[in-house]
């Protein structure tokens, strides 16, 4: 009698579905922290916008009037919360033919946390 070996046995099916369910489970996990990072990258590129805007006001500012420098405008400031939820502030220097003006951005973490960043340029005068 001649005997056909066709399939699988109950040890190779029992061993695919361990690795298979492995790789799931790694899968679940990594989504969760693609997740988290996505979030934080769309909050820190609205922190950075938020910081370029207000640089672009102060330089604006700075260079206005005649002689530069002088607007009410072009003053430090802050802190103020803006509508992107990102919390803002700007040293600006009183004196200097190039001042070195430095926005402050912070923001909430998902995890609790605050992040802060800082923008910092110079303003010929």
């Amino acid at each position: 009698m001649k005997r056909t070996t066709a399939g699988f046995t109950l040890v190779e099916v029992l061993v695919a579905v361990v690795v298979l369910a492995i790789g799931i489970i790694a899968m679940a996990g990594t989504s969760g922290m693609a997740a988290r990072m996505i979030g934080r990258g769309k909050m820190a590129t609205r922190a950075g916008q938020v910081a370029t805007r207000k640089m672009e006001q102060l330089r604006l500012a700075a260079y206005s009037t005649s002689p530069r420098c002088t607007a009410a405008g072009f003053a430090s400031g802050g802190p103020e919360v803006t509508p992107e939820a990102v919390t803002r502030s700007w040293v600006v220097p009183t004196t200097g033919k190039v001042r070195a003006v430095q926005v402050t951005v912070s923001f909430s973490t998902q995890r609790g946390g605050t992040h802060t960043d800082v923008l910092n340029t110079l303003i010929e005068c």
